[in-house]
């Protein structure tokens, strides 16, 4: 692929645009200290909460295969999430308000240089999409930041009936921003599922999914690796 010209870069959402964080205890104002969340208890349904692809360690068998479509159906996606928070110790409502709040725009934190990048490539001519393995509209989050009008595609699996890494979702990514995969570039931070980008021609960067604070300049150190930007 040496020679071929980036025309388009597929970004993922979690972990590599943004990433859930919280400034204080996750629970605050849904109970009160009495109930003993404790900061390694809330650490633990975060975890949870963005688990890569596969099946999830303690998931009894009768939800592995609802955690396994998630990301195909936004109401599986809630009902899982709230049975996994309740087997940990929530009590249920309060499982179904905690999960409430983390799919909530506010709560999603972009990488320090998130915007700086989809400018330099908006500025460049380069095409943008995200592509997430997702059960909610994470546009909100895009428009909420004002990043929405630098992505020309947004493919959410829950849309699209498929998650990565099927390679139709990459292909339907690069078709969406009128790029040809083999002139694509894939910025994610999971070798299983956004590396799969690779298996339509693509090529694939991997980010760590750090906290924002301690990950100051990877999406421009990728791109810079692939002379873009």
């Amino acid at each position: 692929m040496a020679g071929v010209t980036i025309r388009g870069v597929l970004f993922d959402f979690s972990g590599t645009l943004y990433r859930l964080e919280n400034d204080g205890p996750w629970l605050a104002g849904l109970v009160d200290e009495s109930a003993g969340l404790t900061g390694e208890r809330e650490a633990e349904l975060l975890r949870r909460l963005s688990a890569p692809t596969g099946p999830l360690d303690g998931l009894p068998d009768h939800l592995q295969e609802a955690w396994a479509r998630r990301d195909l159906d936004p109401a599986v996606h809630r009902d899982v999430h709230v049975a996994l928070f309740h087997r940990l110790g929530l009590a249920e409502a309060l499982a179904t308000r905690f999960y409430e709040r983390l799919i909530n725009p506010v709560q999603w934190r972009p990488y320090p240089d998130t915007a700086e990048v989809l400018h330099r490539l908006r500025d460049s001519g380069v095409r943008v999409a995200v592509v997430s393995n997702i059960a909610w509209d994470i546009r909100e989050v895009l428009r909420r930041h004002g990043v929405l009008d630098l992505v020309d595609a947004v493919v959410m699996s829950y849309v699209e009936g498929r998650i990565k890494p099927d390679p139709e979702l990459f292909r339907v990514a690069c078709a969406r921003i009128g790029v040809d995969p083999a002139e694509a570039l894939m910025v994610g931070d999971s070798e299983e599922a956004d590396g799969g980008a690779a298996a339509v021609g693509c090529r694939v960067s991997i980010v760590e999914p750090l906290p924002t604070a301690e990950r100051p300049s990877a999406l421009l150190d990728a791109l810079a690796a692939h002379r873009l930007g």
